[in-house]
């Protein structure tokens, strides 16, 4: 039977969850009982000082004024690719301002249990023709040289094998790669050849392309854009259970919800912008080659930073953004001393979330209005569980590898922090477990916000449980980070959208860089923005 019906999917398995759990009645609950012998809490970002946008707090007074040419709202992946690209334009005098008290944004990182492990994108696709820009970075960290005119990786930082497995429940086994396989009938190996096949067609030169605004847009692409992938796999009858449950996994991974939720734009870009879809027994079935480091993307992340460290603050709440005559008035609340300082800029780079930026500006554009309106966004939880041991294996099936997926969960499995070390011997590590909620993202937000640790520490146990019965005995130090609006989703017309393209463009003094503007996160598009806002704004700045 098709996966279809995500948003009762996530509400009845869920609440499932947590009632087999005994939360769903009074008294003392078997989640009590368990979670006295849990150890852990809640980590990630700081909800207080988000809330405080929206909420829309009375702004304080100024208690200074200072001067800067750029102020740079946002310290996630855009933002330090702004000030990247402004260093390289040959402007000196910028202030970048950070809401957490870490930068990095979705790439924040930290350790549990002495371990490092990402709180959240983990890995970077090796970039491909048109990620010039991306590649360049690599070689400016020592990544990647040219041998002979052919790029060559660090293999220290390529994923070490093995890298992708999948649990079967029903048949309890391990299965090497994601794509379902052990157990399949020939009418879905069929299925499998028929998708690939349409891949390939909609693979045309410059259709497609990481990141989004190297490739051309035209009304097959807009077509694609207006309706579900789930409906576009109706029209072309596929249906086999397998391969719908592993392109809705695809989605969710990487645009935080499901085939009913996200464009057939999205779902084909998946796989079309990179490296195609293979069916089991064709032609360059290889892995994609990763980039991964056991504290994800801050690899990447700190590394940008750093070269603008003495022009970043941390703990800064954007309160107020203020276009006036000549300059731009930026009010900028201290977490730690709670003093405001007026910053008056020449311009500003705002490279948060866009419906963050509409409550920012004064007085936002209409583009930006619309965008803040209609734009959806999944909450995500990530989770690191220290395992103080490993776990159990059966030597017939494959060994723990950097990314481990149970078959027919909501979740999106786990990925084991040691998967680069380079010890002899298995050991203690992390597993950082990744949730997404975005096909029905408010009730998604409220359950990930109301629900406690001990409860959430729960549903993952549960979730893992029929692969790894041995964890809960295991377990050491369990961490949970939640993102009430992680990234923004791919809904039907968001990537045609006038107000996307609008918002490309500089609005007098004010330029946007974010992911949004793409219409969906990762690292390469969130780059491609800060990058383009800060090579216009260094241009602006220039003009007599």
């Amino acid at each position: 039977m098709p996966l279809q019906g995500s948003r009762r999917r996530f509400l009845v398995q869920t609440a499932g969850a947590l009632t087999s759990l005994g939360l769903g009645g009074c008294g003392e609950s078997l989640l009590a009982t368990r979670s006295r012998k849990l150890v852990g809490g809640f980590a990630g970002p700081s909800f207080e000082r988000g809330h405080r946008l929206r909420d829309r707090a009375a702004i304080p007074p100024a208690d200074e004024t200072r001067q800067t040419d750029v102020a740079i709202i946002g310290g996630g992946i855009a933002g330090l690719a702004a000030a990247r690209a402004l260093q390289r334009g040959g402007v000196d005098d910028y202030r970048l301002f950070e809401l957490e008290d870490a930068i990095g944004g979705n790439s924040r990182a930290g350790e549990v249990a002495g371990f490092a492990c990402p709180w959240g994108a983990h890995y970077l696709p090796l970039p491909g023709p048109a990620g010039e820009d991306v590649a360049d970075l690599l070689s400016e960290f020592k990544l990647r040289t040219l041998v002979d005119g052919r790029p060559q990786y660090d293999e220290r930082h390529l994923c070490h094998a093995p890298q992708e497995r999948l649990y079967l429940p029903e048949a309890r086994v391990w299965q090497d790669g994601l794509l379902p396989v052990h157990g399949q009938d020939e009418a879905t190996f069929a299925q499998y050849r028929r998708f690939a096949a349409l891949v390939r067609e909609q693979s045309q030169p410059g259709q497609f392309a990481i990141p989004t605004s190297r490739a051309r847009w035209d009304a097959s692409l807009s077509a694609l854009d207006a309706e579900t992938f789930a409906n576009w796999l109706d029209r072309h009858a596929l249906t086999a259970s397998a391969l719908r449950w592993y392109l809705d996994y695809c989605c969710r991974d990487d645009y935080g919800a499901g085939i009913d939720t996200v464009s057939a734009w999205a779902g084909l870009h998946y796989f079309a912008s990179r490296h195609g879809f293979h069916a089991p027994g064709e032609d360059g079935e290889d892995l994609e080659q990763n980039l991964t480091w056991p504290e994800g993307n801050h690899w990447l992340a700190s590394r940008l930073a750093a070269p603008h460290r003495e022009r970043t603050q941390t703990g800064a709440i954007t309160l107020r953004i203020a276009e006036s005559a000549g300059r731009v008035d930026i009010d900028v609340l201290d977490a730690g001393s709670h003093r405001v300082t007026r910053w008056q800029a020449q311009r500003v780079i705002v490279a948060t979330p866009l419906f963050i930026a509409a409550r920012l500006l004064a007085d936002p554009p209409d583009a930006l209005k619309e965008a803040a309106k209609t734009m959806a966004y999944s909450p995500w939880l990530v989770a690191n569980l220290h395992v103080t041991a490993p776990l159990d294996a059966r030597h017939d099936q494959p060994p723990l590898s950097w990314d481990n997926v149970i078959y027919g969960s909501t979740g999106l499995g786990y990925v084991n922090a040691m998967n680069q070390s380079l010890r002899s011997h298995d050991g203690p590590t992390v597993l950082t477990c990744y949730r997404a909620f975005g096909d029905d993202a408010e009730v998604g937000r409220k359950a990930l916000l109301s629900r406690s640790w001990q409860d959430w520490a729960e549903v993952l146990i549960a979730e893992l449980a029929p692969a790894h019965p041995d964890l809960r005995a295991k377990l050491g130090d369990i961490r949970i980070a939640r993102y009430g609006h992680a990234m923004a989703i791919p809904t039907p017309g968001t990537r045609s959208s006038a107000w996307l393209a609008a918002l490309a463009e500089p609005q007098g003094r004010i330029a946007f860089a974010h992911a949004d503007l793409s219409g969906y996160s990762v690292f390469e598009e969130a780059f491609d923005r800060g990058l383009r806002a800060g090579i216009s704004t260094a241009k602006a700045l220039r003009k007599p």
